[in-house]
């Protein structure tokens, strides 16, 4: 019986039920790595303490340069790339207008970016908080405050940001005001 799965009925002392043989339920080996799973662990294991941070840093750079490039405030609502969900159901997807808001956060028109997203407003300097803090522990070793953020309050802002998200699509006169 090598390579069976335990039944849910074995005893709390550790006999198996009736029919499977006695001694101890049998136990897997734990796979071997691939080699792209074996390169990637050597390169980190390698790479210095900051390569991660940087390369964060870069991917962030990479989505401030597209909002600052492409002028999403000029473009047209079909001009590509589009929002898949927006393109097939013509519903506002939970970041809609979160590039726009972004432009208008880097142009300091933080009214015209709490027009577009308030939410992803709101959460930005947390958000570039806990990079900085965790981007300098990485790289650097420092130990700047934590933000104490329980899961109570990441629950609420998660059902605040759907609740957001479902009320903007709606066809009638308050939310209207929140389409973008």
């Amino acid at each position: 019986m090598v390579g069976a799965v335990p039944s849910p009925d074995w005893s709390a002392d550790g006999t198996p039920p009736p029919g499977w043989p006695a001694g101890a339920p049998p136990i897997y080996p734990t796979p071997e790595p691939d080699r792209l799973t074996r390169f990637v662990v050597r390169l980190y294991d390698r790479s210095p303490r900051w390569a991660v941070p940087l390369a964060a840093l870069g991917c962030v750079a990479a989505g401030i340069g597209y909002a600052l490039i492409s002028d999403p405030t000029r473009s047209d609502p079909d001009a590509a790339p589009t929002c898949l969900l927006k393109l097939t159901t013509g519903l506002d997807c939970p970041g809609c207008g979160g590039t726009r808001a972004l432009w208008y956060v880097l142009h300091g028109d933080l009214p015209a970016a709490a027009r577009h997203h308030f939410l992803f407003v709101f959460a930005l300097p947390f958000l570039a908080y806990l990079f900085v803090a965790w981007a300098g522990r990485q790289a650097f070793g420092w130990r700047l405050p934590e933000l104490q953020i329980s899961s109570k309050v990441i629950s609420g802002f998660l059902a605040v940001w759907l609740a957001f998200s479902v009320l903007r699509n709606l066809p009638w006169a308050p939310f209207t005001s929140l389409y973008v």
